[in-house]
């Protein structure tokens, strides 16, 4: 018994004819839960419901892994300007905020970052220049520019 061809003929292992796959397959180390708000519905967490979606071990497409996470989107920052002092706290408010490691305003950083749900998170800005800045928020899956989302004044 062998692998052939439509043409009946032999297939020799070395010849087979497969690529690669775009959308390799991934052993998962942990368990993985879904996540989803219950509460009074206004946007404050009020709590979570956790599901469980996959068990260590399970083996998913990273397709898969990637429909997890939701794209990270900014729809606001208030107040949008503050001194160039700095120290203003500002409320970012947008979709999968929850990965943030960091706010810069500018080329400079944000401080006492706080995560509060995944559409909001609060920082505070460092000492800038009068003007306009970009707002870069960077998580895991890339950074997210607000362009000149934030004036300094």
């Amino acid at each position: 018994m062998g692998i052939f061809n439509e043409a009946g003929e032999r297939i020799d292992k070395d010849a087979f004819p497969a690529q690669d796959a775009d959308d390799p397959e991934k052993r998962l180390t942990a368990d993985v839960y879904a996540s989803r708000p219950y509460g009074r519905g206004d946007g404050t967490p009020g709590g979570s419901i956790r599901t469980l979606i996959h068990r260590a071990g399970d083996v998913v497409r990273q397709s898969q892994i990637d429909a997890l996470y939701d794209v990270v989107k900014v729809d606001a920052i208030t107040p949008a300007s503050g001194p160039a002092a700095g120290g203003t706290e500002v409320t970012i408010t947008g979709r999968g905020l929850d990965g943030a490691t960091s706010v810069k305003f500018g080329a400079n950083a944000g401080t006492a970052l706080r995560v509060d749900a995944a559409d909001q998170i609060r920082v505070k800005t460092p000492a800038g220049t009068a003007g306009k800045v970009n707002v870069v928020l960077a998580d895991d899956s890339g950074d997210v520019t607000r362009p000149d989302g934030f004036t300094y004044t």
